[in-house]
């Protein structure tokens, strides 16, 4: 084990967050940097006002994955919206249409019915033609998300995905209202103002 020498820096904390075991602690100034970075970012995120869906937005989640389902479902309860959640195509498809969400979260890959197959049926049934999707997926192909906007998903989500990267994937789908829209029904913003 190496000993740490004044005017050198100070090894890094380990994983579990604990000062290093020569009971040096790390370096002040990085400490700082570290602050005003995070200082920063949130300034930045501040400068540029985020529009959000109206509380009470009812969101439905697809996917097979638990972890997914329960890190977005998180997400959106904090920002008081209403989850809905479904782990297969099938309960996807049968809660959506009773329960007509605002806005779908829909995985590509799922048990039984595909996310592709939802999809296509969800944009048939009269009842869920106009609700807006986005598609998530671990497998981000350029050729996978051309093919989805294609058979009328609204956007496309690549997994891991961040928490600023869900709240901007529904901002860009809400109108002035705030309500979520399908493509075909959201009224265009003038250019200047995106």
């Amino acid at each position: 084990m190496r000993a740490w020498a004044p005017g050198k820096p100070a090894p890094a904390a380990n994983p579990a967050g604990r000062p290093p075991a020569n009971g040096h602690s790390a370096d002040p100034q990085s400490e700082v940097l570290a602050d005003e970075a995070t200082h920063d970012s949130a300034a930045d995120r501040r400068e540029r006002e985020r529009r959000s869906a109206r509380p009470g937005t009812r969101i439905l989640v697809v996917d097979d994955s638990p972890t997914i389902v329960a890190l977005l479902k998180r997400m959106l309860v904090q920002n008081h919206f209403e989850v809905l959640v479904a782990y297969d195509g099938e309960s996807a498809l049968e809660i959506a249409h009773r329960e007509r969400p605002d806005l779908i979260f829909l995985d590509i890959v799922l048990p039984g019915i595909d996310g592709f197959s939802a999809l296509r049926k969800l944009r048939r049934d009269e009842a869920t033609r106009n609700v807006p999707i986005i598609m998530i997926s671990g497998n981000a192909q350029a050729t996978e998300q051309f093919y989805v906007q294609r058979i009328g998903a609204d956007d496309f989500m690549k997994k891991p995905f961040s928490r600023a990267e869900v709240f901007s994937r529904i901002e860009h789908l809400l109108d002035e209202q705030g309500v979520p829209r399908h493509a075909s029904r959201r009224t265009e913003a003038p250019a200047a103002t995106r």
